[in-house]
């Protein structure tokens, strides 16, 4: 497929200076690579769930599935369990993954379920112009909270490893390159995949100046480190002026949450002890 075949005629509806589009072009970068190594673009899914994020779907010429609002993984986990040849891709936002769909984020993390989560993090919810979110900055003035958020906002990185996430990272829209490279390395890693992808809202959330400052990119730590990843993921807190680290912060590989010939749900180390539970409840 060429480029234009990736992307799909329906109209685009993002508002200008949209960080969708930088994430879209480099998705669709990276499904070119992955097609050109021989993948299939027919096992590549996309599930997505409700805000502006979710419009990707309509915009690429790939299977998807729109799902309700947060429930994006517990979609995923059903198509990866049914197909494990399959390479599915969640595409969430901050409001519709940290929010509504928490408790699944944490499950599917907890179970290295191998989906890849891209979060489209623009820090609030601008499909319903301008409510805040869990990572909105502690202060924000928006449709429902005119006077200032008095919440401290989410880490979602520290979620992830606490939730145990077997490849966490951090992108961001202005830095296309380093954001290719860590989707590559997401979609072939084998676990949980979470990357939370830094971007504006140019119409309710304009961050730009302050991420230009602040962002840099991570070098020479240890990424199977899980202090350090730790360490890195609360160095930025999501309000103050600290720096914010871009890369890869943590990778390592466990067992994961798969289907065996028998069409049991089995943990790959922990086979024999499934199995004996199964057993008993027979």
């Amino acid at each position: 497929m060429t480029s234009r075949d990736f992307i799909s005629e329906v109209q685009n509806t993002w508002c200008p200076g949209c960080g969708n589009f930088a994430i879209q072009h480099t998705m669709k970068k990276v499904f070119m690579e992955l097609e050109g190594e021989g993948v299939v673009p027919e096992s590549l899914v996309l599930v997505t769930g409700i805000g502006c994020h979710a419009k990707i779907a309509d915009y690429f010429n790939l299977n998807s599935f729109y799902t309700l609002h947060g429930r994006t993984l517990p979609v995923a986990t059903g198509i990866k369990l049914a197909n494990r040849d399959l390479t599915v891709i969640c595409h969430a936002g901050d409001g519709d993954a940290l929010a509504e769909g928490l408790d699944h984020l944490i499950f599917a993390a907890k179970r290295n379920i191998d989906l890849t989560v891209i979060l489209h993090d623009n820090r609030v919810y601008g499909l319903t112009t301008g409510q805040y979110t869990p990572t909105s900055p502690i202060g924000f003035k928006g449709r429902s909270t005119p006077h200032g958020t008095t919440e401290f906002p989410l880490n979602p990185l520290r979620l992830m490893l606490a939730s145990g996430a077997t490849f966490v990272a951090r992108g961001y829209t202005r830095r296309m390159p380093l954001l290719k490279s860590l989707v590559k390395a997401a979609l072939t890693h084998r676990g949980f995949a979470f990357i939370d992808v830094l971007q504006v809202c140019a119409s309710y959330a304009n961050l730009t100046d302050y991420y230009e400052k602040r962002v840099y990119e991570l070098k020479g730590h240890d990424t199977g480190s899980y202090e350090d990843a730790t360490m890195i993921a609360g160095e930025w807190d999501y309000y103050s002026d600290s720096p914010i680290g871009l890369g890869l912060i943590y990778q390592k590989e466990g067992p994961i949450y798969e289907p065996t010939p028998e069409k049991e749900v089995l943990w790959g180390s922990r086979k024999d002890l499934v199995m004996h539970v199964l057993d008993s409840r027979t």
